[in-house]
């Protein structure tokens, strides 16, 4: 099987079973996805969403976040990962949303990355999920999975280079639901330590690239 016949085969089967698919993580505004994103760098949705319920009720836009001091953000989010320098991070995030954008999230990838703790993945997947851009955001998820199902050459050894193979080779219209797709796939699928291949639907085409399949 060719990496393009690959691709269609792999798409073909998320556009029939997952048609509708978008983040697991809880948000009901672009600040507070923003800051769901932030949160969930090398920390699983789920912990997110158990923490910002009480922290969105308490802060829930960028003009309240702005007024509080690192300890009070810290109090919310203690059992996050590295959660001394997230809430360093959100305090100065959203007081640049109110000094420099207004109280409004950016759409713009560069002003995006301008913000405190944003960095490209963050910013696409803002850009993804809540202005419905194609852009694609490769976390240790879909640079892993990318990489076992030989979506991507082993030359790709960068999210930027995973990144741009992926816009390539995948249709626009599919981009944002893509990124979202190989991501949950990653998650509960091929997973890091231990694959369920017996359980993919993708077992009998998949090469199972498996050096070099890790970020980091």
């Amino acid at each position: 099987m060719t990496r393009e016949e690959r691709y269609e085969f792999i798409l073909g089967h998320f556009r029939n079973t997952l048609p509708n698919v978008t983040t697991e993580l809880q948000f009901g505004s672009a600040f507070q996805l923003l800051v769901a994103t932030l949160l969930s760098a090398q920390c699983t949705d789920k912990r997110v969403n158990q923490v910002t319920p009480a922290l969105f009720a308490k802060y829930p836009d960028a003009e309240s976040m702005a007024k509080a001091e690192e300890e009070d953000i810290l109090e919310y989010i203690r059992s996050v990962s590295y959660p001394n320098s997230k809430a360093k991070h959100l305090v100065a995030m959203a007081r640049m949303l109110v000094s420099d954008f207004g109280n409004e999230v950016p759409s713009d990838i560069k002003q995006l990355t301008l913000l405190p703790g944003v960095g490209r993945k963050t910013a696409n997947v803002i850009q993804a999920v809540w202005f419905g851009k194609a852009t694609m955001a490769v976390d240790t998820h879909v640079y892993r999975v990318s990489h076992r199902m030989g979506l991507v050459p082993k030359s790709a050894n960068t999210p930027l280079k995973v990144e741009n193979y992926l816009m390539k080779h995948i249709p626009e219209k599919d981009i944002p639901d893509a990124h979202h797709w190989l991501l949950l796939h990653g998650r509960y699928i091929c997973k890091s330590m231990s694959p369920m291949c017996d359980s993919c639907p993708f077992n009998d085409i998949c090469p199972k690239l498996m050096e070099g399949s890790k970020l980091g």
